[in-house]
């Protein structure tokens, strides 16, 4: 039916293009004569490429006026007049009709398309035609958008300025195109006429039937350039792109806060309007949505549906069980930009993302530092607060944080189950056996932006970037005087209070650092580690060695 449609376009046709093609779609065209001698108006379902011309005189196929008529005025074929002619809804022109009744031989199509041999009867539609071999489009003004046919335009601008010439008769409401008011009719009729063969289900669009028959053949045509993810929907594959990108379009007008989703943004504007409707029967807690008030319940209940086919753990989840899933895979679909490095969750990248940038949006109100994560600024506050709730069973000692506690449970149990291939060290937590074998790979991940120097740690590469900018953050309460490094003040501070922390324990002498009682218990070894490479005489300090060295070389030792 299309094909009869194309050929009304080639005799100039330029009515309203995508209601008649809806129309030949749904295969309801349904056309209108104008018999003038009666002056009455009669409509009938055929079409005009299938059933010929209504006519005085009955219907009439091209075949009846026979193949000699075909070069001549069409109206003149068997008495045909101009006003005899077939209007569908009473719009279209005579034009159409007559392009209906006869398809013109190659002698009345003259203008030939180049590209493609194609021929039009008039240089409009050869001009229409040529757009799909030059790509020259019709563009939308308002939002830049690009169409082949004028008509499609005029139709899309509709959009911008919310001109609804159709309206529904049962609700009043008014749609920019008929085809859409067709399909919302259906909404009061109920009428559900695209059938899954699969499960039987019904809808009222094709579209939308399409999409759901996607449920049983699996199929996920839409792919993520950046991860390979395949989505089901189009609209879908744009959602997960922003976690690639970090785009937040939805803004909320009352705190400025950004989403990805629409959905997540009316979620969140409910917190400002106290529009908060789902309660929690257990715990009276309120929630936006009936989604997250049904994800909250299993925290009371114990449920855990989703279980982990690899090692039975149950989740209260799915999202929670796909995460843990990459932990069997190693699956790590979220990659830095900058470095590589990949990551199980679009949290972790964000977070480590601000390793690169500097970031630390989490601040402290006692003091202003700030911190990269806001688990780090909670159990720093507590430096404040002075609060340390997570106490050790064994020996009872309180701890600021949960990491602490179990570095310290380890100490008490000696249990050290990380171990280093390369050199056999055990370590009480994984990090830190990761910390440690950069020292046999020589890997330094961390690099400085002002001199490129590398760092094993990150804590490392701060306090470096300070040798720069001159910071020092840490001053001494008691002579105002400032240090790098935190563990620089606690020494000084040692020179105030007298403390001697690090004590020999051959003759109980105390010391302030431990590298100054690492040094003095040479004494009672008789070690001596630093020897010369000219004499090898040896000593107890690095500093004696290169002194002694000053000999050899006819230099001055320094004072």
């Amino acid at each position: 039916m299309l094909r009869n449609y194309r050929t009304l376009v080639s005799l100039g046709y330029s009515g309203s293009t995508p209601d008649i093609i809806h129309q030949i779609e749904l295969g309801e065209p349904e056309l209108w004569t104008w018999d003038a001698e009666n002056s009455r108006q009669s409509s009938g379902p055929e079409s005009p490429s299938s059933a010929g011309l209504r006519i005085p005189g009955g219907t009439r196929t091209q075949s009846e006026c026979g193949e000699g008529a075909a070069g001549k005025d069409p109206t003149s074929h068997r008495g045909i007049r101009a006003q005899d002619t077939v209007h569908p809804r009473g719009k279209l022109s005579q034009r159409l009709d007559l392009a209906a009744h006869q398809r013109l031989p190659i002698g009345q199509r003259p203008h030939r398309c180049i590209n493609c041999g194609k021929r039009f009867s008039n240089s409009s539609a050869l001009t229409q035609h040529q757009r799909t071999h030059t790509g020259e489009m019709h563009r939308c003004t308002d939002c830049g958008r690009s169409f082949r046919q004028f008509s499609i335009l005029r139709i899309h601008r509709r959009t911008h300025t919310k001109e609804r010439l159709y309206c529904c008769t049962d609700c009043g409401k008014g749609f920019a195109r008929s085809s859409n008011l067709r399909i919302h009719q259906r909404t009061h009729t109920g009428e559900r006429p695209y059938h899954c063969g699969d499960c039987g289900k019904n809808f009222a669009e094709s579209s939308t039937l399409r999409r759901h028959q996607r449920i049983h053949s699996g199929e996920r045509p839409y792919h993520c350039a950046d991860c390979g993810k395949s989505f089901a929907r189009n609209s879908s594959l744009r959602t997960h792109q922003r976690t690639h990108t970090g785009e937040r379009s939805y803004h909320c007008a009352d705190c400025g806060k950004s989403f990805a989703r629409n959905s997540s943004l009316r979620t969140h504007q409910r917190a400002h309007t106290g529009e908060w409707s789902y309660h929690c029967a257990d715990c009276g807690k309120v929630f936006s949505s009936a989604k997250t008030l049904t994800l909250h319940q299993p925290m009371h209940t114990g449920e855990r549906p989703h279980r982990c086919a690899d090692c039975g753990k149950g989740f209260g989840r799915s999202s929670h069980l796909r995460t843990h899933q990459r932990t069997h895979t190693g699956e790590r679909p979220h990659r830095c930009a900058d470095c590589g490095k990949g990551f199980a969750q679009i949290s972790h990248l964000r977070v480590h993302q601000r390793t690169h940038t500097g970031e630390r949006p989490h601040r402290c109100a006692d003091c202003g530092k700030g911190f990269a994560q806001i688990a780090h600024l909670r159990a720093h506050q507590r430096a404040h607060t002075k609060e340390r709730p997570h106490h050790c069973a064994d020996c009872s000692k309180g701890f600021a944080e949960s990491s602490k506690l179990r570095r310290q449970q380890h100490t008490n149990t000696g249990k050290r189950s990380h171990r280093c291939a390369d050199c056999g060290k055990g370590f009480a937590e994984s990090s830190h056996l990761r910390r440690h074998q950069r020292i046999h790979t020589g890997e330094r991940p961390h690099r400085c932006a002002d001199c490129g120097k590398g760092f094993a740690q990150i804590a490392h590469l701060r306090a470096h970037q300070r040798t720069h900018t001159g910071e020092r953050p840490h001053r001494c309460a008691n002579c105002g005087k400032g240090f790098v490094q935190i563990s620089h003040l606690r020494v000084h501070q040692r020179t105030h209070t007298g403390e001697r922390p690090h004590c020999c324990a051959d003759c109980g002498k105390g010391f302030v650092q431990i590298s100054h009682l690492r040094v003095h218990q040479f004494t009672h070894t008789g070690e001596r580690p630093h020897r010369c490479a000219d004499c090898g005489k040896g000593f107890v300090q690095i500093s004696h060695l290169r002194r002694h060295q000053c000999t050899h070389q006819g230099v001055a030792a320094p004072l």
